[in-house]
């Protein structure tokens, strides 16, 4: 089953092969047609010689409607989903011999939602709305099942489709608030499910209130990472120990001094924050302070910082001398501290906290 966007690029090449064919386009731009319709294909996966069943109007003829209900013609249409539309007036001709057969297969489409079919469903509802385009029931059944098949472009366009037909069909805005959160619209998905429970009334249905609340945590949550990715991106523009950057007085105090360059002493902490390296290993120290804690405890790097003790304001910066900065290249040697070192450079720590479980609690509040 092809998605929204891969019926549009077939939609697209039809437009274009059409194009050549009926004298819009001339002979000679032939080759770069050719050339379009392969790219588009391969980029979106489709086959514009496949023999199913396309959809019944062109994208020449969508956007005449488009341009109706714009206001450029006469309005008067009503909005489907994935390029489906006809006017009102003829859907108002259809005849109860024709409802009742819409009707049947939707029937049908329901026995095989509950069979989880969910392709046959969907085939079944897209026959309904082929006889009644525009039925907000049809196309909110048609959303739970691209839901159920996780394509949620598809689903998304036919709830959407759906309240704009009939904005107070509050199982539509369900349908359209669990597909926009799984398609990590979490603003959008609370908007959906605002909108479901004002219509519903009552303070709304208890399904209804969970996926908003649902969204609104996962609202929070986006709100919260990014006031903290902006509070780590101020500390680091500030440099050692300004703006949230953890305390590395301690570190320098370890290695036998304090942060000011110097004979054996410990180099200046700011020229070494200026390095990006060490400013990302600082960064990764911050966000692990249990990182932090190993490193003081290593004896390898207790053995580096008697050696800064020993030298006091004495010796010089020399690989390994009295008071001198160590061969870092022999300290490296050491696995324990390579590993460190590879963990402080992004490699470690543990995941942050998941929110997987949003995603459950707003299906389960969807109410499909």
């Amino acid at each position: 089953m092809a998605t929204t966007k891969q019926r549009l690029a077939l939609s697209i090449i039809d437009f274009l092969t059409t194009s050549l064919t009926d004298g819009t386009l001339s002979e000679e731009d032939r080759e770069s047609i050719e050339v379009a319709t392969t790219c588009i294909s391969e980029s979106y996966k489709v086959d514009p010689t496949d023999s199913t069943p396309k959809d019944s109007q062109t994208l020449l003829q969508i956007y005449g409607v488009y341009e109706k209900l714009k206001g450029k013609s006469p309005a008067g249409a009503n909005p489907t989903a994935a390029g489906e539309t006809k006017d009102a007036g003829e859907a108002s001709k259809v005849t109860e011999a024709q409802k009742k057969e819409a009707e049947g297969l939707k029937s049908q489409g329901n026995a095989a939602m509950a069979k989880k079919d969910y392709t046959t469903a969907i085939d079944f509802y897209t026959k309904a709305l082929a006889i009644i385009p525009g039925n907000p029931i049809f196309l909110s059944n048609r959303a739970a099942a691209y839901s159920a098949s996780k394509d949620h472009e598809s689903a998304r366009a036919d709830a959407e489709a759906a309240v704009a037909v009939d904005p107070t069909y509050t199982k539509a805005w369900s349908r359209l608030g669990l597909a926009r959160f799984a398609l990590g619209d979490a603003k959008g998905s609370m908007e959906a499910y605002g909108k479901g429970i004002e219509h519903e009334g009552n303070g709304g249905s208890d399904a209804m209130k969970k996926g908003y609340e649902t969204a609104k945590k996962k609202v929070e949550i986006e709100e919260d990472s990014d006031e903290d990715d902006t509070s780590v991106d101020r500390g680091m523009g500030g440099g050692a120990g300004a703006g949230g950057m953890p305390d590395l007085s301690a570190l320098a105090g370890m290695f036998g001094g304090g942060g000011r360059g110097g004979g054996g002493g410990m180099p200046d902490l700011s020229a070494i924050m200026s390095n990006p390296m060490f400013a990302s290993m600082a960064q990764n120290m911050m966000q692990n302070p249990d990182m932090l804690n190993n490193l003081m405890s290593n004896p390898r790097l207790r053995e580096m910082a008697n050696q800064f003790g020993g030298g006091g304001g004495g010796g010089g910066a020399g690989a390994g001398g009295a008071g001198g900065m160590p061969d870092l290249n022999s300290l490296m040697q050491d696995p324990s501290i390579a590993e460190m070192a590879r963990n402080m450079m992004g490699g470690g720590g543990a995941g942050g906290p998941g929110g997987s479980g949003a995603g459950r609690g707003t299906g389960r509040g969807a109410n499909p």
